[in-house]
């Protein structure tokens, strides 16, 4: 069983009309791909087990680079008049 994320809590001011939940969604998601990124460009291993584990990395932090766009797209079609 996959352990579920919760949705990111925006502060007691924050957003809360539909638009600025997907683009505080998207910004969470965006937050965690350069957390990724960053933390596998940290380690230092080397070789080809590593390559890999670095390309699957790059894989998960691209997907969520692409859920991002996809949150922040609606958020603007939300805010048009």
């Amino acid at each position: 069983m996959k352990p579920s994320l919760p949705a990111p809590r925006p502060a007691s001011d924050g957003p809360t009309t539909p638009a600025a939940q997907l683009r505080a969604h998207a910004a969470a998601l965006q937050a965690h791909a350069e957390r990724l990124r960053a933390s596998a460009d940290a380690i230092e291993w080397t070789g080809p087990e590593a390559a890999a584990f670095h390309h699957q990395v790059e894989q998960l932090a691209h997907r969520c680079t692409i859920a991002a766009d996809a949150l922040a797209h609606p958020a603007t079609l939300l805010d048009a008049p």
